[in-house]
């Protein structure tokens, strides 16, 4: 298959997610939707747990130190959440989810600010949760890489069956986050075929790891508890490779 195929797979799975989730979301009733969304809620603080456990990885304390994992990864969300909220990452994200929503919501103007907010809500959580995480990262490079899709197949299959019901709870917004699948995944993917082999083990690590506290925040959202800015925390995934690189130099 050519590069790339993965993140095709992944998008139709989103797609088709959401069309069945929206044919089958007006039937069930607010509070089953409500529980679904906490059910996924749950299910990505478990995600988020596993990627965050990649700051154990003996690739990545090799090559920085056993003591400079959490360090870097800490420094990533202070010196990623900083220029993030100068840039206003999260209130752009929502300007994007607002313009679409324009565009492709069928709801109308009958549900008011409601039906905009809800179409934002699902547009950003989706956006974050189907981009962020290991399977995104490793997934997109092995593509890249020529190594296989086997790991993007995974992932569009888990975000598939998400797709059903957070678009039964968030409707049209969430089939909009396929084009944030295509444009990320597709990004990395171009990042594999130029970079090769040479992102180490210790790169991928750190880079999933800070993504696994993003997903932290995309779970206390889902779960109504916070509404933490993780727009604005994006930035943390460039600025951790770079404070590996930064680290090993020193210590090399």
């Amino acid at each position: 298959m050519f590069p790339g195929f993965g993140t095709v797979l992944n998008v139709v799975t989103v797609v088709a997610g959401s069309a069945a989730g929206l044919l089958v979301g007006h039937r069930l009733p607010q509070r089953t939707r409500d529980v679904v969304t906490d059910a996924l809620g749950l299910v990505t603080l478990l995600i988020a747990a596993i990627s965050a456990a990649a700051v154990l990885d003996a690739g990545f304390a090799a090559e920085v130190g056993d003591s400079a994992t959490v360090l870097i990864v800490l420094g990533a969300l202070l010196i990623g959440g900083i220029a993030g909220s100068l840039l206003r990452i999260e209130a752009r994200l929502e300007d994007v989810g607002s313009g679409l929503q324009r565009r492709l919501s069928r709801d109308g103007d009958g549900d008011g600010g409601a039906a905009r907010r809800r179409f934002v809500e699902g547009f950003v959580s989706t956006s974050l949760l189907f981009c962020v995480g290991p399977l995104t990262i490793l997934g997109s490079l092995s593509d890249g890489m020529g190594l296989g899709y086997d790991q993007l197949a995974l992932k569009a299959t888990l975000d598939g069956f998400a797709a059903v019901a957070f678009a039964a709870s968030f409707g049209w917004g969430v089939m909009a986050s396929a084009l944030a699948v295509a444009v990320v995944q597709g990004l990395l993917t171009l990042v594999g075929v130029v970079a090769g082999c040479l992102l180490g083990d210790a790169y991928v690590s750190a880079i999933t790891a800070t993504g696994g506290l993003l997903l932290v925040g995309v779970a206390l959202r889902l779960l109504r508890m916070k509404p933490l800015p993780v727009g604005d925390l994006l930035p943390a995934l460039l600025v951790a490779p770079l404070l590996v690189s930064i680290v090993a130099a020193i210590r090399s």
